[in-house]
């Protein structure tokens, strides 16, 4: 299933990197960009993350929330975190459940890997119906970050 503008969001229940549960219900009220990616400490992984690190001002305040998911254990997402000063939370999908959900999985990936989250952003608004969707086909590609800061300007 695509999930598309207008569409309700799927709900999560998953584990941060410091080892405690965070559901999408924790967000109700505030818009909040979801977005995927494959693998930490990649090349482009990391440039995603570190983008929204860098921009976290637009996206973490008291009408807007990120949250980034991967399939990673939230051990490997804590360090990650920490190496990168990311500022924002960390979400482990190991059982691939929200990247089902969202549409945003690789049954096969590179190297013969299985079940890996693909790049995605989604932005979410406060009533939990989604006002961005933009999933991946190429690891090697960014979101639309301007296209997720136009949808976030109009939320806000």
């Amino acid at each position: 299933m695509t999930l598309k503008a207008g569409d309700k969001a799927p709900l999560f229940k998953l584990i941060d990197s410091d080892k405690k549960e965070v559901s999408s219900e924790d967000f109700k009220g505030k818009n909040l960009i979801v977005h995927f990616f494959p693998a930490a400490f990649t090349g482009v992984c990391t440039t995603q993350l570190c983008t929204v690190r860098d921009a976290i001002g637009m996206y973490h305040n008291d009408s807007c929330d990120v949250v980034a998911i991967s399939v990673d254990l939230p051990f490997t997402l804590g360090k990650f975190k920490e190496l990168e000063n990311l500022n924002f939370t960390l979400l482990s999908d190991f059982n691939k459940d929200a990247s089902h959900a969202y549409g945003a999985i690789y049954e096969n990936w590179i190297l013969g890997l299985k079940g890996v989250s693909k790049r995605a952003a989604f932005v979410i608004d406060a009533h939990g119906i989604i006002q961005y969707a933009e999933v991946l086909e190429s690891a090697g590609d960014l979101p639309n970050f301007a296209a997720i800061n136009d949808t976030i300007a109009r939320l806000n």
